[in-house]
């Protein structure tokens, strides 16, 4: 089992970057596929991108495509979604969950069982 742990959320004018960390360290060592969604207020949970368990293979909503990028550092159990020339629309809670073991990297939210509790992205224009 795995408890992701959020980091690196707060308020950024237009244009500007931010960079999320996501700790998710388990017992065994097992790495998991991982993803970041997010959710602005009034509106579902989206996917924004998502790395398979060994980091070669990620995956990108449309909308982030060019400014986002998802990495990972196994032997810090961590993944990172770095976020340049961020827009307003960006604004929402990132979070970033983790799939079972052995499991490859999704895009649907219902395929991740562990969650962690979210940071809060805030873009000023």
């Amino acid at each position: 089992q795995v408890q992701p742990v959020e980091s690196g959320g707060g308020l950024v004018q237009a244009g500007g970057s931010l960079r999320l960390s996501c700790a998710a360290s388990t017992r065994t060592g097992s790495t998991y596929a991982m993803g970041w969604f997010r959710q602005a207020p009034g509106k579902e949970r989206e996917f924004v991108a998502a790395i398979s368990r060994t980091g070669s293979t990620t995956y990108y909503t449309d909308s982030v495509e060019g400014r986002f990028t998802i990495s990972r550092d196994n032997a810090k159990s961590t993944v990172y979604l770095q976020m340049n020339s961020l827009k307003p629309e960006d604004t929402a809670v990132y979070s970033c969950a983790a799939r079972g073991p052995t499991l490859p990297a999704s895009t649907r939210s219902a395929d991740y069982p562990y969650w962690g509790q979210g940071t809060q992205v805030t873009v000023s224009s």
